[in-house]
């Protein structure tokens, strides 16, 4: 006999609410393949975008400190996008971000050299990373309180955890397209041209997560209400007014998350390859192995934190960062194994913070000023801490005190793992208000 028909999926959700992921996720993707390929590419096409010095490290410096320029315009992504979800639904701003993000891709692809066109070069470089900055920040605000608002009840770290699931397959695509290109291309092409393939790439799925977007159903009533005159339009900083405290507990918490992310999944190649020679090519293999191993950890995690709740999960993680980056970074070595090691083991800690941290910051603020509550605080951070990391590395690096950024990344761990324990609230069980 036939299996009667089901409106759940293999994990339980009813298939409206997968749509909902499916929606959210794919366009998240999108965004963060196109934000990573710049990572991944910084060492070929640093020296084509920035005037040649005597000192090899001085472009990747350069290109590096634009990655930060692009993070500062996050906050203001945030809090004007995050603004923008909470007055006309967080659908309409997910369709905003991504097409923002897929013009600034556009940009970069087409960004000519310093040779061709002088200062020109890294004018039109660092304008294409404020437009991606823009979009990124708004894309939290939106697609985070999109996930947790689509969540059944007991489904929210679950639901979270897509959050990093889709990042992680944008970042894992980044990776493993910038790893083919290094491998099969002569080096000097890829200096010269190779480079430029994903941002090209990134720019044409701007368009397919533009339509996949469209299906989407909206997950707050609030933009009908304010239209119909039945409730009034939040402020811009209405919820910095209102909600002064969590906004900052927002900084706390991820304050360790964001260096800790950025180190592990971003800038831990680099910093292989210049604390021990590490193989360039070898160095984005060993990324998207370890990418692989974090994507799958996410809604495991996600799942238990939905059973242990969110308190547990983000202090065992501060535990660890606070404890590992020292011991981990000083014995790297330039085997494969070493670093392959040393990565998988600081993502198993990682994922107790990325699996649910769209969860915690959402469930601290109401609907009316979710978006821009945990818009800007959570960008703010992102950009202070997570996006000045492998800046502060490289510059460490390059004043031979490279070994100082290990006890760096423990010292903000520290401090967040004592907001966890002392100022955090256990929130799984409250119904989102």
């Amino acid at each position: 006999m036939a299996a009667p028909p089901t409106d759940r999926s293999p994990i339980g959700v009813p298939r409206s609410r997968v749509r909902q992921l499916m929606a959210a996720s794919a366009g998240n993707v999108v965004e963060w393949f196109d934000w990573y390929a710049y990572v991944f590419l910084t060492t070929y096409f640093s020296a084509q975008i920035f005037p040649k010095t005597g000192d090899p490290l001085i472009p990747v410096l350069s290109a590096f400190a634009v990655f930060a320029v692009g993070f500062f315009m996050r906050p203001l992504g945030g809090l004007l996008v995050g603004a923008f979800a909470d007055r006309f639904g967080r659908k309409t701003a997910m369709t905003f971000t991504i097409t923002l993000m897929g013009a600034g891709s556009l940009l970069l692809a087409i960004t000519p050299t310093y040779a061709a066109a002088g200062v020109l070069a890294p004018i039109i470089l660092v304008l294409a990373r404020l437009i991606q900055g823009l979009s990124v920040g708004g894309e939290f605000a939106a697609a985070t309180t999109f996930l947790v608002e689509s969540a059944p009840p007991g489904r929210r770290g679950l639901f979270s955890s897509f959050q990093y699931v889709s990042t992680t397959i944008g970042q894992l695509l980044a990776s493993g397209l910038a790893a083919v290109l290094a491998g099969s291309l002569p080096e000097a092409d890829m200096n010269s041209w190779g480079w430029r393939v994903p941002f090209l790439v990134g720019a044409v799925l701007s368009l397919v997560g533009l339509w996949i977007r469209r299906g989407a159903d909206e997950t707050t009533t609030l933009a009908s209400e304010i239209e119909r005159g039945t409730a009034e339009k939040p402020k811009l900083f209405e919820f910095l007014v209102r909600y002064p405290s969590k906004a900052a507990l927002i900084v706390g918490i991820t304050m360790a998350g964001t260096v800790a992310y950025y180190t592990w999944t971003t800038y831990l190649p680099t910093y292989a390859q210049q604390s021990v020679g590490f193989d360039v090519g070898d160095a984005l293999t060993v990324s998207t192995i370890s990418l692989v191993f974090f994507m799958v950890l996410q809604p495991l995690l996600g799942m238990l934190s939905d059973r242990i709740g969110r308190k547990p999960m983000l202090i065992t993680f501060g535990l660890g960062f606070t404890l590992l980056p020292v011991p981990l970074l000083n014995t790297l070595d330039n085997t494969f194994a070493s670093l392959l090691f040393i990565q998988c083991l600081g993502m198993v800690f990682l994922g107790g913070f990325t699996s649910i941290s769209a969860a915690v910051n959402s469930e601290l603020f109401p609907t009316r000023v979710r978006a821009a509550g945990a818009g800007l605080p959570y960008s703010l951070t992102v950009a202070v801490f997570g996006g000045t990391a492998p800046l502060i590395g490289t510059a460490l690096k390059d004043a031979d005190n490279s070994a100082l950024f290990p006890w760096y990344v423990s010292a903000l761990a520290l401090i967040s793992t004592l907001v966890y324990v002392f100022a955090l609230k256990e929130t799984k069980d409250q119904p989102l208000r």
